[in-house]
């Protein structure tokens, strides 16, 4: 049995300190032995009804209408970009620049904006980048600690760690799009200007 202290949802800070503890908690419950047995779809339909249990339990105080949010987000740390995953389905976001856990920014149209996006805190926040980090082949440590790269899906990433990053991480994701900008959006950003022909 998965137990744990009922914990209020007040706030989104609360929000992903529970996430992260009932994150622990569907890790702990996972066995090993039969991950080898499932086909990556079999395990990852197993993983889901996994952590909507754990949600659903009577030792969690997450409210019936925050059920589907917290699976999806828990579902988001272990295959996604935990809490930054939904500006990432967001086709107008551009950028987006996390320094530190409870600053997190993105870009729109040209237009730099706060948003209500928290990490639990900055061991949740490093999680994150040693993932990215990972799974663009690549290390970051107190030796390596900035790092840029482009992932898989075309966003390009920049990372960077203590000691380089006095404040407490840093991370920025960037896509690919912008590269492919158009004459004529150039113009209408108003970063190119004409001077007439003389």
């Amino acid at each position: 049995m998965i137990a744990g202290p009922r914990l209020r949802l007040d706030d989104r800070k609360s929000f992903q300190k529970l996430k992260t503890s009932l994150h622990r908690r569907v890790v702990e419950a996972i066995d090993p032995s039969k991950m080898a047995s499932l086909g990556a779809n079999d395990f990852r339909d197993q993983l889901r009804a996994l952590v909507t249990h754990v949600c659903s339990g009577e030792a969690v105080t997450v409210p019936v209408e925050m059920r589907d949010a917290m699976v999806r987000e828990i579902m988001d740390e272990i295959y996604g970009f935990g809490p930054l995953e939904q500006l990432l389905t967001d086709p107008t976001v551009s950028d987006i620049l996390v320094n530190g856990p409870d600053n997190v920014r993105i870009e729109r149209n040209g237009i730099s904006e706060p948003t209500e996006i928290r990490f639990a805190d900055e061991a949740h926040l490093l999680r994150l980048i040693h993932r990215l980090v990972e799974q663009a082949g690549r290390r970051i440590d107190e030796r390596f600690p900035i790092v840029e790269a482009r992932l898989a899906d075309g966003l390009r990433m920049t990372a960077v760690i203590p000691p380089m990053a006095v404040r407490g991480p840093t991370l920025s994701l960037r896509r690919g799009a912008l590269d492919s900008l158009r004459f004529e959006d150039l113009m209408r950003r108003g970063a190119l200007t004409i001077s007439p022909v003389r």
